[in-house]
C-alpha cells in the first residue's frame, strides 16, 4: 500500500497539474531570492559610498563594487540552502490543486470536497511548514552533539511531522478534523513509515523542491488506501 502510494505520486509528479504547481514554487522562489539581493544591494548603496579615502592609499573606488560582488556570491550560496525550504512554502500554497488534479485522475467517482475557508487554507499551510521549519532548526541545535544518529533522527523527525501533516491535509479536504486525526490515530506506524520513505529526498538537492508536490500526491493516495480498507 505504502509503496504503490509512493509510487503513484512520484508518476503524478510528471502530470501537467502537478508540474505547473512546482514550477509556480521555483519561480516564486527565485523570484524572492532575486527580490532580497536586490534590496540587500540598496542598502548597501545606501551605507557604502563609491569613493572612500584611505590613509596611505588614497581615494578608492571599488569598494562598493567589491561589496556588491561579495553580496551576489553570499546570495548563491545562500540559495543553496534556501531554495528548498522557500520553493516549500511558495508550493504549500498550491497543494489543494494538487491533491484535487490526482483525485480528478484517479478517483473520479468522488463527491465534492469538504469546503475550506481561506483562513482554514492559509492557517493550514502556514503552520504546516512553521512546524517543519522549527522542527528542523530546533533538530539542527541537537545534531552535533548526536553525530552518527543524526540520519536516524533526521528520518525520524521528517517522517512524523510530514506524515502527519500531509496525511490530515488530505483527510481533511474529505472529513471533519475530528475525523482525519482519529483516521490518522488509528493508522500512525503506516503513516510514520511513507512520511520517513518521503523524507528521503529531502537531503537530495534539486529532487527535494518536488517533495512538497509529491508528498500531497502521495499521501491523498494514501488516504483513500486506507480509508478504503
Amino acid at each position: 500500500m505504502i509503496f504503490t502510494a509512493i509510487a503513484r505520486g512520484w508518476s503524478d509528479l510528471f502530470r501537467p497539474g502537478a508540474m505547473k504547481v512546482l514550477l509556480k514554487g521555483i519561480a516564486l522562489a527565485l523570484g524572492l531570492l532575486v527580490a532580497l539581493w536586490f534590496g540587500l544591494m540598496w542598502l548597501i548603496g545606501l551605507f557604502v559610498p563609491d569613493t572612500i579615502t584611505l590613509p596611505w592609499i588614497g581615494e578608492v573606488s571599488w569598494i562598493g563594487s567589491a561589496i556588491g560582488f561579495a553580496s551576489f556570491g553570499v546570495m548563491l550560496i545562500a540559495s543553496v540552502f534556501l531554495m528548498a525550504p522557500v520553493t516549500s512554502i511558495f508550493t504549500g500554497f498550491f497543494l489543494e490543486d494538487v491533491a484535487e488534479m490526482v483525485e480528478a485522475e484517479h478517483y473520479p467517482q468522488l463527491p465534492a470536497v469538504r469546503n475550506l475557508s481561506l483562513a482554514e487554507s492559509l492557517g493550514d499551510t502556514l503552520r504546516f511548514f512553521g512546524v517543519i521549519l522549527g522542527a528542523n532548526l530546533l533538530a539542527l541545535l541537537i545534531y552535533p552533539f548526536v553525530i552518527p544518529l543524526a540520519p536516524m533522527l533526521f528520518l525520524g523527525l521528517n517522517g512524523y511531522l510530514l506524515g502527519r501533516e500531509y496525511f490530515q491535509m488530505a483527510a481533511q479536504r474529505r472529513m471533519h478534523r475530528a475525523e482525519a486525526r482519529a483516521l490518522y490515530d488509528a493508522n500512525r506506524g503506516t503513516v510514520w513509515l511513507a512520511g520517513a520513505i518521503m523524507a528521503l529526498p529531502l537531503s537530495v538537492p534539486i529532487v527535494n523542491l518536488a517533495v512538497p508536490v509529491v508528498g500531497a500526491a502521495v499521501f491523498t493516495h494514501l488516504f483513500h488506501a486506507i480509508r478504503g480498507r
